[in-house]
């Protein structure tokens, strides 16, 4: 069984794609998967939310491994991973990163740099999650490169239509010229208010303008103050919250992500008879 690589990736900020690689991340976990999350970010959230406040402190962080890959050195097993009480593997990002992201430019295939580094630790895993930078920059081309799924989280205030546009023609030029693999799952509301009436106007837009073309998860994913407190934390919303609604959220979310990579099993054999 070859790892799920999903990419979690949005170049807007503040949509949740680290709540969202995280709890997704430590779902696949409580489903009994092998699951390691890779912070693609130089600002380190995703390090910093699953308890690692200092992630400059760290010995060995993403831009290390990647660093290797570059200059030809050998990375030894399960080198800098860190783990998780939720039984999640975390492959820590800080802001030597964002240095990484320039020394790509003129490096040899410089768009697989990351899959490189991630085809050395698949193996251990059945899934690996990419939380992506805010950007369309080297390091999210690495990252869509490495993947062969792609989630890209959406908040629902405001209506994403330009942001949206540029992401999709970034895939599309990554799986025509690199990555033929590369998948979109789905779009994934976030930061639903279901109170309001304007959430339920930009869900039924986005499924209007890309339903037919891209799948638009099911589960949104509401609004709540407490989502926000986790990441202090170091704990996802399942160990933080777990009766609330967020939990709920992304205990189905995980169930969706699973199902549709049944049905493209499914479709695989189907083929191959």
């Amino acid at each position: 069984m070859n790892a799920q690589i999903i990419a979690i990736a949005n170049q807007k900020g503040g949509v949740g794609k680290t709540t969202t690689c995280a709890n997704l991340g430590i779902g696949l976990a409580r489903a009994g998967k092998k699951v390691l999350l890779v912070d693609g970010d130089p600002q380190g959230s995703l390090t910093i939310s699953l308890g690692n406040p200092q992630p400059d402190k760290l010995p060995v962080t993403l831009s290390d491994m990647m660093g290797k890959v570059l200059t030809d050195q050998p990375i030894a097993p399960h080198e800098g991973i860190l783990h998780h009480a939720e039984g999640v593997d975390l492959m820590p990002a800080d802001i030597q990163l964002s240095g990484m992201e320039v020394s790509l430019v003129n490096a040899m295939s410089r768009e697989t740099v990351l899959k490189q580094y991630l085809d050395t630790v698949k193996r251990d895993y059945t899934h690996i999650l990419i939380d992506c930078q805010p950007s369309l920059g080297m390091l999210t081309v690495n990252a869509l490169a490495a993947a062969n799924r792609v989630l890209i989280p959406v908040q629902a205030e405001y209506l994403p239509a330009k942001g949206l546009e540029q992401l999709l023609q970034t895939i599309s030029k990554v799986r025509r010229q690199i990555n033929p693999k590369l998948q979109i799952d789905g779009i994934l509301l976030t930061m639903v208010d279901s109170r309001t009436n304007f959430a339920k106007e930009v869900s039924a837009l986005l499924r209007e303008t890309y339903g037919g073309k891209i799948k638009v998860f099911g589960t949104d994913i509401p609004h709540s103050v407490r989502a926000k407190e986790t990441s202090a934390e170091g704990k996802s919303i399942f160990a933080h919250d777990p009766g609330g609604k967020v939990a709920e959220g992304y205990e189905n979310l995980t169930k969706e992500v699973l199902k549709i990579e049944k049905q493209r099993e499914k479709c695989k054999a189907g083929f191959g008879r």
